[in-house]
């Protein structure tokens, strides 16, 4: 299995150069690793630790430790490694890591250069992301690696009985915090007990937001005092139904903010022509009188979680389809959240829509008549984002918990 599987990764990385000339994902995909390399000479002799996250969610889970690493240990380099661009090409720029690059395609040759270069004094993973090569380089170098609110579910590899392959590298764990129980017992399953339960490290991350100032003026010149809806994160799904809503069934007064994933000008601009009310693209902000506007796209990225601090209620998109996105800043701000029915991978959906503080809905109808009934009744409304609140603040503490572990190892 080990040889297949060092054959796949060679195959992948002489075919990725060639589908990048078709894909523009592939393309920043193949282009951002050939700097790795060179970016990480800035670590040479510098005491590093080394945080690892596939793409933006989970870059926000490292976060807070980064943070808490930058005020209390100023001897010690940050390096920020990324698997996906859609992390990297957002985070790129993020001011508390001394080198924010790209991770490795993980063949032997490039794990063990990169582990040889940075050097580095502790290694954390978050949720997910195990790479065999790198996991095996790191625990043969004897370098002090943990995971950071993992999540495990028994359809993974590693608890299937030809699951052994993926079962030994998690031997380079230290110590694996995971997000719950369920975890923690699918890990003793296969003989690992250094767990601990902690949650997750975004329920203090997206807590901090609310402590931040999220006024955006040209927001509030929009919202103009009127209900409004943020749909954030919006897939071509999500859209169909959010166009449908407002197209036909939202009060003259209702506003919209919609912030899609999809970042390419032609999806802005087919979206802006479906849509049958005045429509407002962010980039053609300048010199017009917002609050004339119905629907305000934001076709730039970096400012969703101060707008989601504008809304009366919110719609998270990619649970119809391509998997969910991030639920726990606007259920920070206390309003009612409304997803797809694809959620069951996501522990706080799960959490939430059992609590009644998120909203899943799987066609036009429940879209229509959810988003109707939150309009209408404002104590339904109120009591709804009261639940998403008081979640997010009955879950904090998990960075705390990891603090007080790295103390002990740094």
């Amino acid at each position: 299995m080990k040889t297949v599987y060092n054959i796949i990764v060679f195959i992948a990385s002489l075919f990725l150069p060639i589908i990048a000339l078709f894909n523009n994902k592939i393309k920043l995909f193949v282009a951002g690793r050939k700097e790795s390399f060179g970016k990480i000479e800035a670590l040479k002799n510098s005491k590093t630790i080394w945080f690892h996250a596939a793409s933006l969610g989970e870059f926000e889970q490292a976060r807070p430790i980064i943070e808490e690493i930058k005020n209390n240990y100023f001897e010690y380099k940050v390096l920020v490694t990324f698997f996906s661009p859609s992390g990297y090409e957002i985070r790129k720029n993020y001011d508390l890591a001394d080198v924010v690059c790209y991770l490795p395609l993980d063949s032997k040759s490039n794990v063990r250069k990169f582990i040889q270069k940075v050097n580095p004094t502790l290694v954390l993973f978050i949720k997910y992301e195990f790479w065999p090569n790198l996991l095996n380089e790191l625990k043969k170098n004897s370098i002090k690696t943990i995971l950071v609110s993992g999540i495990f579910r028994k359809e993974q590899t590693f608890f299937k009985n030809y699951g052994s392959f993926m079962r030994k590298p998690l031997q380079a764990f230290h110590h694996f915090f995971v997000q719950d129980n369920t975890s923690k017992e699918l890990l003793k399953s296969i003989s690992f007990k250094n767990t601990t339960v902690t949650g997750d490290t975004r329920f203090d991350r997206v807590y901090k937001i609310l402590e931040q100032d999220n006024t955006l003026d040209f927001i509030t010149d929009f919202k103009n005092n009127q209900y409004t809806i943020v749909a954030g994160s919006t897939w071509q799904e999500d859209e169909k139904l959010l166009v449908n809503y407002i197209n036909n069934e939202a009060l003259d007064n209702d506003k919209f903010i919609i912030a899609p994933h999809n970042m390419k000008q032609e999806a802005f601009i087919e979206l802006q022509d479906s849509i049958h009310k005045k429509v407002v693209l962010f980039s053609e902000k300048e010199g017009k009188n917002l609050s004339e506007y119905t629907v305000f796209i934001i076709d730039t990225i970096g400012i969703l979680t101060k707008i989601y601090a504008a809304a009366d209620a919110a719609y998270v998109g990619g649970g119809l389809k391509t998997g969910l996105h991030n639920i726990l800043e606007p259920a920070t701000f206390g309003i009612p959240v409304v997803i797809g029915n694809n959620y069951e991978k996501f522990k706080e959906a799960t959490d939430l829509v059992a609590l009644k503080g998120c909203i899943s809905i799987s066609n036009q109808d429940e879209f229509s008549n959810t988003f109707m009934k939150l309009k209408s009744d404002e104590n339904h409304r109120r009591s709804t984002g009261k639940i998403n609140q008081q979640y997010i603040q009955e879950n904090r503490g998990a960075t705390k918990i990891i603090m007080n572990y790295l103390k002990t190892q740094l």
